[in-house]
């Protein structure tokens, strides 16, 4: 996979404040705001920054936590993870493996099979309707 690498200001010509706030600054967008959280449409879930693949919709769930969530991302290497200790807390940093936008975060208490919940942005992605 080819990376793709962009200064800030590159970033912030081509996406959106809120874009540019989570996924190359960390933020996050405010619980059951995004317009992915209940969305139940089919199709494949992209990186906003740079179209990678990311989630299928037929891995994502209701999980209750106000951010849309998936049990597993698309290919093993559609993803990375860092540790994050921001906020006080000890998590793990989900990112686009391609171009390193901040996805969210990952916990294990999500279902079967993998018991993984990946709890990410709306903000952070685009759906491919299929």
């Amino acid at each position: 996979m080819e990376k793709i690498e962009k200064s800030d200001s590159q970033w912030k010509s081509e996406l959106s404040k809120d874009e540019f706030d989570v996924c190359r600054m960390k933020a996050t967008e405010p619980p059951f705001t995004g317009k992915y959280t209940y969305c139940k449409d089919d199709g494949i879930y992209r990186c906003t920054c740079c179209g990678n693949e990311l989630f299928s919709s037929k891995t994502k769930y209701d999980s209750g936590s106000g951010w849309p969530s998936f049990w597993e991302p698309i290919h093993e290497n559609s993803v990375k993870y860092e540790r994050d200790s921001s906020y006080g807390m000890t998590r793990v940093e989900v990112m686009c493996a391609k171009c390193d936008a901040h996805l969210g975060h990952v916990f294990e208490d999500g279902p079967k099979p993998t018991g993984n919940r990946f709890c990410i942005n709306s903000v952070s992605l685009k759906l491919e309707k299929s």
